[in-house]
């Protein structure tokens, strides 16, 4: 066993390395399981394992044996059950033809359908009563019946022979045509478009009704299983996605993280240059009232230098005129002179350039 157990898992883990199809049959053998293919993965030899279960066992987790033997049991029980559900199902649709006559009575009068009847419902209560009576035959155990009654007892209360007898007879033909109106029931709540067919046609569609009932319930098993297979693998898919998304998630973190300690410098940097440039304008204010201020006093006093030095030339042009006056008045005195006269001339022209000269500076000045 141990050698061929290991030549077993020597097969499966070279299959392993021959890419992901071991891990899709596992997966494809045990649908119904909540493993992903990212277990199979992570633990190798339990995936040897399943991969070694598989070949034993059906999709369902039964050995072949078991499954054998499961199925036996299914067809006797399916066979038992198709007994029973026949007669109960004839029994259900005697019923049913009793009260629909109880119902459709239109009369009290006792015709030939009412003795039919009033007969088919008195055999199923006694059978009704029989069967609710009956003791098992495999007990040997001495049971007395409700209200001590037995079957024997119940049984005859039991309608006359004859009675039974033409109850029997008619009742094939009874329960025939109930039957076949229940079909035409059913045809024509299957296919409503089939109600207004002939007579003939109908009866020949409903020949075919069985089979169009056993397609649509294998087409309905059909669906249902693929549903269930489809459920299971939502599951797997489901368990795989969230398993991504949890990854994801912590790549995001891990992202916004990163990213939030990049901004923070690349914002501080930001903000010192901000405070930076804030301070510099705040700077070129203060130098700019600065020289204002200097230039205001700078202005004020120019101002007052110029007042003065202009109040110093109008003096000094006053004093001038005066001399050109004095001057003047004494040339007009001393013409008789002579060379004198001359002196007096070169005095008067260079006080007059003088008088000049001071003008132009005043005027300068003034402007």
């Amino acid at each position: 066993m141990s050698v061929m157990s290991q030549r077993t898992d020597s097969v499966f883990v070279s299959t392993l390395g021959k890419g992901d199809t071991l891990h899709q049959q596992v997966l494809a053998a045990f649908p119904l399981s909540r493993i992903s293919e990212e277990d199979l993965i992570q633990n190798p030899g339990f995936c040897r394992l399943l991969a070694t279960l598989c070949q034993h066992v059906d999709r369902t987790g039964l050995t072949q044996h078991l499954r054998r033997d499961r199925e036996k049991a299914e067809r006797e029980l399916h066979a038992q059950r198709l007994c029973w559900l026949r007669v109960e199902s004839v029994h259900r649709v005697l019923r049913e033809m009793v009260q629909e006559n109880r119902f459709n009575k239109a009369s009290s009068a006792l015709t030939a359908e009412d003795k039919f009847y009033s007969t088919l419902e008195q055999c199923l209560m006694v059978a009704q009563c029989v069967k609710q009576m009956d003791i098992s035959s495999d007990s040997s155990e001495d049971h007395s019946g409700i209200l001590g009654l037995t079957a024997e007892r119940v049984l005859r209360l039991m309608p006359p022979e004859q009675e039974l007898l033409e109850m029997k007879q008619r009742l094939s033909s009874e329960l025939l045509q109930h039957l076949k109106k229940k079909a035409v029931s059913v045809l024509t709540y299957y296919q409503p478009e089939w109600e207004n067919e002939s007579e003939g046609l109908r009866s020949v569609k409903l020949s075919k009704l069985p089979e169009l009932l056993d397609a649509e319930q294998k087409r309905s098993k059909s669906l249902t299983e693929k549903n269930r297979e489809n459920e299971a693998l939502l599951q797997r898919q489901t368990h795989a996605y969230l398993s991504e998304l949890l990854k994801c998630m912590h790549i995001l973190q891990r992202l916004v993280l990163d990213l939030r300690l990049k901004a923070q410098k690349e914002l501080d940097r930001k903000k010192i240059e901000y405070f930076q440039a804030k301070c510099e304008i705040g700077l070129q204010k203060i130098r700019a009232e600065m020289l204002e201020v200097q230039l205001d006093t700078y202005t004020r006093d120019k101002i007052a230098a110029h007042k003065k030095i202009t109040e110093k030339l109008r003096a000094e042009l006053k004093s001038s005129e005066l001399d050109k006056q004095t001057l003047e008045s004494k040339l007009t005195s001393f013409q008789i002179y002579g060379q004198d006269f001359e002196a007096l001339a070169e005095e008067y022209s260079r006080l007059r350039q003088e008088i000049a000269t001071k003008s132009w500076a005043l005027k300068e000045f003034s402007t």
